[in-house]
Protein backbone atom coordinates (compact mmCIF):
# COMPACT_ATOMS: atom_id res chain seq x y z
CA UNK A 1 0.00 0.00 0.00
CA UNK A 2 1.20 3.44 -0.54
CA UNK A 3 0.83 5.73 2.47
CA UNK A 4 0.90 9.48 0.75
CA UNK A 5 0.70 12.82 2.81
CA UNK A 6 -1.47 15.52 1.79
CA UNK A 7 -0.77 18.90 3.17
CA UNK A 8 -0.72 22.73 2.48
CA UNK A 9 -1.54 26.12 3.95
CA UNK A 10 -4.62 27.95 5.01
CA UNK A 11 -7.25 28.12 2.61
CA UNK A 12 -5.25 26.74 -0.38
CA UNK A 13 -7.95 23.99 -1.47
CA UNK A 14 -5.99 21.13 0.04
CA UNK A 15 -9.61 19.89 0.78
CA UNK A 16 -11.01 20.15 -2.42
CA UNK A 17 -7.80 18.46 -3.87
CA UNK A 18 -8.16 15.74 -1.17
CA UNK A 19 -11.94 15.10 -2.46
CA UNK A 20 -10.76 14.91 -5.97
CA UNK A 21 -8.16 12.30 -5.01
CA UNK A 22 -10.85 10.49 -3.48
CA UNK A 23 -13.18 10.71 -6.38
CA UNK A 24 -10.27 8.44 -8.33
CA UNK A 25 -10.28 5.99 -6.01
CA UNK A 26 -7.59 6.73 -3.21
CA UNK A 27 -8.95 6.30 0.51
CA UNK A 28 -8.50 9.93 2.43
CA UNK A 29 -8.83 10.58 5.78
CA UNK A 30 -9.42 13.79 6.67
CA UNK A 31 -7.65 15.18 10.14
CA UNK A 32 -10.04 18.03 10.42
CA UNK A 33 -12.69 15.89 10.50
CA UNK A 34 -10.91 13.25 13.19
CA UNK A 35 -9.99 16.34 15.54
CA UNK A 36 -13.78 17.60 14.67
CA UNK A 37 -14.30 14.05 16.30
CA UNK A 38 -12.19 14.06 19.16
CA UNK A 39 -13.69 17.51 20.53
CA UNK A 40 -16.83 15.70 20.66
CA UNK A 41 -17.97 15.17 24.46
CA UNK A 42 -17.06 12.62 26.45
CA UNK A 43 -13.39 12.06 24.17
CA UNK A 44 -10.01 12.24 26.48
CA UNK A 45 -8.59 15.32 24.03
CA UNK A 46 -12.10 17.08 24.83
CA UNK A 47 -11.39 16.45 28.63
CA UNK A 48 -7.52 17.23 28.07
CA UNK A 49 -8.27 20.64 26.41
CA UNK A 50 -10.84 21.86 28.99
CA UNK A 51 -8.21 20.91 31.64
CA UNK A 52 -5.57 23.22 30.06
CA UNK A 53 -7.50 26.03 28.64
CA UNK A 54 -10.95 25.93 31.01
CA UNK A 55 -14.46 25.98 30.83
CA UNK A 56 -15.04 28.70 28.77
CA UNK A 57 -13.71 26.71 25.59
CA UNK A 58 -16.45 23.95 25.83
CA UNK A 59 -20.10 24.73 24.45
CA UNK A 60 -23.13 24.13 25.93
CA UNK A 61 -23.72 20.60 24.58
CA UNK A 62 -20.28 19.39 25.88
CA UNK A 63 -18.22 19.64 22.80
CA UNK A 64 -15.06 22.21 22.16
CA UNK A 65 -15.77 25.54 20.80
CA UNK A 66 -13.69 25.48 17.99
CA UNK A 67 -14.20 30.12 17.57
CA UNK A 68 -13.52 30.17 21.55
CA UNK A 69 -10.55 28.00 21.46
CA UNK A 70 -8.50 29.35 18.32
CA UNK A 71 -9.17 33.04 19.79
CA UNK A 72 -7.71 31.50 22.97
CA UNK A 73 -4.35 30.24 21.26
CA UNK A 74 -3.93 32.10 18.31
CA UNK A 75 -2.09 34.93 19.36
CA UNK A 76 -0.72 33.17 22.21
CA UNK A 77 2.40 31.10 21.50
CA UNK A 78 2.93 28.90 24.11
CA UNK A 79 -1.31 28.32 24.51
CA UNK A 80 -0.81 27.14 20.78
CA UNK A 81 2.04 25.01 21.54
CA UNK A 82 -0.03 23.59 24.57
CA UNK A 83 -2.82 22.72 22.43
CA UNK A 84 -0.95 21.35 19.53
CA UNK A 85 0.71 18.96 22.23
CA UNK A 86 -2.35 17.47 22.75
CA UNK A 87 -4.17 17.04 19.30
CA UNK A 88 -1.06 16.36 17.47
CA UNK A 89 -0.41 13.10 18.87
CA UNK A 90 -3.75 11.70 19.16
CA UNK A 91 -4.47 12.55 15.06
CA UNK A 92 -1.16 11.12 14.72
CA UNK A 93 -1.93 7.90 15.81
CA UNK A 94 -5.27 7.99 14.43
CA UNK A 95 -4.30 8.26 11.38
CA UNK A 96 -1.65 5.67 11.70
CA UNK A 97 -3.81 3.21 12.94
CA UNK A 98 -6.41 4.33 9.47
CA UNK A 99 -3.62 3.26 7.44
CA UNK A 100 -2.63 -0.09 9.22
CA UNK A 101 -6.01 -1.03 8.81
CA UNK A 102 -6.95 -0.03 5.29
CA UNK A 103 -3.74 -2.05 4.79
CA UNK A 104 -5.07 -5.16 5.62
CA UNK A 105 -7.91 -4.76 3.55
CA UNK A 106 -6.95 -3.61 0.87
CA UNK A 107 -2.69 -3.55 0.37
CA UNK A 108 -3.34 -2.17 -3.25
CA UNK A 109 -4.51 1.54 -2.28
CA UNK A 110 -3.51 4.30 -1.99
CA UNK A 111 -4.03 6.30 1.11
CA UNK A 112 -3.89 9.67 1.76
CA UNK A 113 -3.87 11.99 5.14
CA UNK A 114 -4.63 15.23 4.55
CA UNK A 115 -4.05 17.59 7.50
CA UNK A 116 -2.32 20.85 7.35
CA UNK A 117 0.00 20.21 10.20
CA UNK A 118 1.74 17.04 8.41
CA UNK A 119 5.09 18.93 7.96
CA UNK A 120 5.28 20.71 11.08
CA UNK A 121 4.34 18.34 13.26
CA UNK A 122 6.78 15.57 12.10
CA UNK A 123 4.43 12.95 10.89
CA UNK A 124 5.61 13.52 7.10
CA UNK A 125 8.01 11.04 7.83
CA UNK A 126 5.28 8.11 7.91
CA UNK A 127 4.74 8.69 4.22
CA UNK A 128 5.41 7.35 1.30
CA UNK A 129 5.02 10.35 -1.25
CA UNK A 130 3.71 13.91 0.08
CA UNK A 131 1.97 16.31 -1.66
CA UNK A 132 2.05 19.60 -1.14
CA UNK A 133 -1.09 21.85 -2.25
CA UNK A 134 0.14 25.67 -3.19
CA UNK A 135 -1.69 29.02 -4.51
CA UNK A 136 -0.96 32.54 -5.00
CA UNK A 137 -0.64 34.87 -1.92
CA UNK A 138 -3.79 36.85 -3.26
CA UNK A 139 -5.79 33.58 -4.12
CA UNK A 140 -5.48 32.40 -0.90
CA UNK A 141 -6.52 35.67 0.75
CA UNK A 142 -9.42 36.26 -1.33
CA UNK A 143 -10.78 32.70 -0.53
CA UNK A 144 -10.15 32.98 3.05
CA UNK A 145 -12.13 36.35 3.11
CA UNK A 146 -14.95 34.66 1.23
CA UNK A 147 -15.15 31.86 3.44
CA UNK A 148 -14.65 33.64 7.13
CA UNK A 149 -15.35 36.84 8.94
CA UNK A 150 -11.89 37.64 9.64
CA UNK A 151 -10.55 41.07 8.60
CA UNK A 152 -7.31 42.14 6.30
CA UNK A 153 -5.60 41.97 9.22
CA UNK A 154 -6.33 38.82 10.76
CA UNK A 155 -6.02 37.29 7.68
CA UNK A 156 -2.17 38.28 7.35
CA UNK A 157 -1.86 37.32 10.62
CA UNK A 158 -3.67 33.86 9.96
CA UNK A 159 -1.05 33.18 6.92
CA UNK A 160 1.91 34.75 8.62
CA UNK A 161 1.72 32.38 11.59
CA UNK A 162 2.09 29.47 9.34
CA UNK A 163 5.03 28.13 8.00
CA UNK A 164 6.06 29.60 4.47
CA UNK A 165 4.79 28.26 1.64
CA UNK A 166 8.44 27.68 0.19
CA UNK A 167 9.39 26.07 3.00
CA UNK A 168 6.73 23.16 2.92
CA UNK A 169 7.34 22.77 -1.06
CA UNK A 170 10.58 22.14 -0.43
CA UNK A 171 9.30 18.30 1.22
CA UNK A 172 6.92 17.67 -1.52
CA UNK A 173 7.17 14.81 -3.68
CA UNK A 174 4.37 16.60 -5.60
CA UNK A 175 3.21 19.92 -5.51
CA UNK A 176 -0.27 21.03 -7.06
CA UNK A 177 -0.76 24.58 -7.80
CA UNK A 178 -3.91 25.98 -7.40
CA UNK A 179 -4.17 29.27 -8.19
CA UNK A 180 -6.26 28.46 -11.17
CA UNK A 181 -9.41 26.83 -12.03
CA UNK A 182 -10.72 23.55 -11.02
CA UNK A 183 -9.98 22.02 -14.04
CA UNK A 184 -6.77 22.77 -14.26
CA UNK A 185 -6.52 21.72 -10.71
CA UNK A 186 -8.25 18.58 -11.98
CA UNK A 187 -5.43 17.87 -14.31
CA UNK A 188 -2.98 18.37 -12.24
CA UNK A 189 -4.57 15.35 -9.65
CA UNK A 190 -4.97 13.13 -12.59
CA UNK A 191 -1.30 13.91 -12.93
CA UNK A 192 -0.07 13.20 -9.96
CA UNK A 193 -2.79 10.27 -9.55
CA UNK A 194 -1.23 8.50 -12.18
CA UNK A 195 2.69 8.99 -10.77
CA UNK A 196 1.08 7.07 -7.70
CA UNK A 197 0.31 4.30 -9.55
CA UNK A 198 2.47 0.84 -8.82
CA UNK A 199 3.63 0.74 -12.34
CA UNK A 200 4.68 4.28 -12.59
CA UNK A 201 6.49 3.96 -9.03
CA UNK A 202 8.01 0.87 -10.23
CA UNK A 203 9.41 2.42 -13.03
CA UNK A 204 13.32 3.11 -14.23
Amino acid sequence: MLRVGLTGGIATGKSTVGKMFAELGCRLVDADAVVHGFFNPGHPVNREVVEAFGPQVRSADGSIDRAVLGETVFNNPDARRRLNAIVHPAVIQYQKDWMDELEKRDPNAIGIADAALTIESGSYKNYDKIIVVACSPEAQKRRLKERSALTDEQIEARIASQMPMEDKVRYADFVIENSGSLEDTRRQVESVFGALQPNSRNAP
